[in-house]
């Protein structure tokens, strides 16, 4: 799988298949997206790396490390110190956002009132492990 930012100037491959693919709805993916969700893939850390350019990391919250594109701000991966054989990566910024469909809800007890949950899939309150 292949994708990027909105302006090209950061590529990336992720090689295997994703381990999880879910939809988070907490407050900090809303502001880092700015928009009512953010869609992820959860993949190995060693299968991913960047083809072109560079992001800028952001220390989004203790233990938290989202990175963006420095030109034109589309937000790629999301990623915790204390699981550093996995990553996330932002679905839609993948080149076929179509072909991996999340499977499950994730922070639901921080959606936003009038964002409905598309689907019915499983939903956590909070994170998968908690």
């Amino acid at each position: 799988m292949e994708g990027g930012c909105l302006c090209g100037a950061v590529r990336y491959v992720v090689e295997g298949e994703p381990i999880s693919s879910g939809i988070c709805h907490c407050e900090t993916c809303r502001r880092a997206a700015s928009a009512p969700h953010l869609p992820f893939i959860g993949v190995l850390s060693s299968g991913f790396r960047y083809t072109r350019g560079a992001p800028v990391d952001y220390t989004s919250s203790p233990g938290v490390t989202r990175s963006f594109c420095g030109l034109c701000g589309s937000p790629l991966t999301y990623r915790q110190d204390d699981a550093p054989d996995e990553l996330d990566v932002m679905t839609v910024s993948l080149d076929n956002p179509s072909a991996i469909p999340p499977t499950f809800h994730v922070w639901t007890s921080e959606a936003l009132d009038w964002d409905r949950l598309p689907g019915d899939l499983t939903s956590y309150l909070r994170s998968r492990s908690g």
